[in-house]
Order: structure tokens, then sequence, then C-alpha cells
């Protein structure tokens, strides 16, 4: 990568995930300076990006809602500006985990079996039977996901979810190992198994230095077999193949008790900060976290968008 061009590393952003973006945003233009890059923070405050004469290219690390949901790649497209990522199609078809789903079910990727409830006139409740996860269909960072065991914990979640969006994605619940795989440019990273250390990997498990409660364990590569390995990560690799992401991606896997695995959902601009997953899962390959950045840029401006 030529360290002349000029990086404006987009963070913060209107979401909900706004915090988590401050500090992967800050992580990254540390990590590009410190390589001798010619990098410097662009704070995104709504849904409109303004980016400064000169620059080369914005490396994108608005998680969820603007940055992620192809709103701000299709502002960019518009200006003529190069980006870091997918492009505004697979990063709107990535974030909508409904349309995701369909997606994987077209091309064959395993994923939980699940119920789409439409609440524009008042609540209504699932028809699929318990256990199942309730999880609103466009936020990130398990913003709003519920495990419901109970038809009260279901009625609670319902009414809280309902407040993100009209339309509620019901999943199976899966119950076995929370796994997440990156791609890179074509190459599948070596799996990441995280074990929360109490419930499952919700905002104060992944963000505890955010929210200052939780924690979670993490394992790269996963003490897997390497047929199960293999497994994974192809599950993960058609997932990324078919919703068309560009560049990278890291893609969540549940691994049930008999060794199959279910794709989630795939998060087209993952998180870049210390305790994040697709830098320990790159590290695992080879890549130091300065290098990680520099090759998402190259790959990026090499590029070509649909």
């Amino acid at each position: 990568m030529n360290k002349n061009l000029k990086i404006a590393v987009a963070l913060g952003g209107p979401g909900s995930e706004h915090d988590v973006s401050m500090a992967s945003g800050k992580a990254v233009v540390e990590a590009l300076v410190n390589a001798g890059c010619n990098a410097e923070e662009l704070l995104v405050k709504d849904h409109s990006i303004t980016v400064p004469k000169g620059t080369d290219v914005v490396f994108n690390t608005i998680h969820g809602t603007f940055g992620e949901n192809g709103e701000m790649q299709k502002q960019l497209d518009e200006q003529g500006v190069a980006y870091t990522g997918g492009g505004a199609v697979s990063s709107e078809l990535a974030f909508d985990k409904v349309l995701s789903k369909e997606r994987f079910i077209e091309a064959g990727v395993p994923t939980p079996a699940s119920e789409i409830v439409i609440c524009t006139d008042g609540l209504k409740m699932p028809e699929m039977a318990l256990p199942y996860v309730v999880k609103p269909p466009r936020e990130g960072s398990s913003v709003g996901v519920h495990i419901c065991k109970t038809q009260e914990e279901a009625e609670t979640a319902m009414k809280d979810v309902i407040r993100f969006s009209d339309d509620v994605l019901i999943e199976q619940l899966v119950v076995g190992k929370e796994l997440t795989v990156g791609v890179l440019d074509g190459e599948v990273l070596p799996v990441v198994h995280i074990a929360p250390r109490s419930g499952f990997y919700d905002m104060a498990n992944k963000y505890p230095w955010m929210t200052g409660d939780g924690g979670t364990d993490y394992y790269c590569p996963a003490d897997l077999s390497p047929e199960v390995t293999k497994k994974v990560q192809e599950a993960a690799m058609a997932a990324h193949k078919a919703l068309g992401v560009e560049v990278y991606s890291r893609v969540d896997v549940l691994l049930d008790a008999d060794d199959n695995p279910y794709v989630l959902e795939a998060n087209t601009i993952p998180g870049m900060t210390a305790s994040s997953l697709l830098p320990k899962s790159a590290q695992a390959a080879g890549y130091e976290f300065a290098d990680l950045c520099m090759k998402i840029i190259d790959i990026s401006m090499n590029t070509p968008r649909g």
C-alpha cells in the first residue's frame, strides 16, 4: 500500500453502535499512523458524510446504521470517493438479516429455521415453538437480541424488539459453540471460538470495557477437528459469497452438539478494537493489526463494487 495516501477514518455514526465505532476508528487511526501512514479521524454525526478535500480513501469503521447498511457507501459512490469494505448493494443486503437469510437459503447455506413476524398493526406473537431467538433484522452487536425459553420471556422480547422495527426475525435456538470466521480477499481465516463467561454473546460480554459488566474468553484457532474446521470455514465462505460481499467480512456461526454449523449473519464492517474478532483471526493467520488495516485499504482500492 502507498503510505502517502490521505486516509480519512470514518467513525462514530448516528446508530446504536456509536461508541463501539469510536473505539474501532481510533484503533485504526493509531495503527496506521504508527505504521507511517497519513491517516486522521473523520467524525460522522448523522446520516451524511463530508469528506475532507484531497482524501484518497475513507476507511469505514462505522458499525451498524449508516456505515454498514449501504447508506454511506451510496453517498461516497456519488462523491467519487474510494472507501474500504463492501459496496452499497452487498452492504445493504448483508445488514438486513431477513434478506440475508433468504440468500442463504437460496444458496444452500446452513442457517437456523426462522419466521418473520410483522407487527405493523400491533404486537403479534410468533407461531414457532419455544425456545427461539428474537432479534431486530437491522441492528448489529447483538442489539435487541433475546433468547426466549418461556412465553413470558417471548412477550417481553417482542415488546422490546418492536421498538427497533415493525418486522421481527424469529430464529430456532441452536445450542452449541459460538464461532466466527473472517474472510479476507477470498481467503478464509482461522476460526475463533467465542466463550462468554455467562449467558450469550451480548453487548455486555462483547464490550465489557464499555458496559462495565460481563466478559468473554476467545480461542483462536478454535479447538475443532480439521474436518469440523473445514466444514465451518466452508459454510462461512458460502455465506460471504451468497451475499456478494466485496473485500472482507466476518461470518458468525453456531456449531451444534453434532458438529453441524449454522450461519447467523455476515458482518461487513466488523469491529476493529483491541478485543475485536477479525483482528484476532487475522493475527492467527499472520497479519499484525496495522498490516491488516493496510491490506484492507489496498484490496478495497483495487476492487470494483456492484
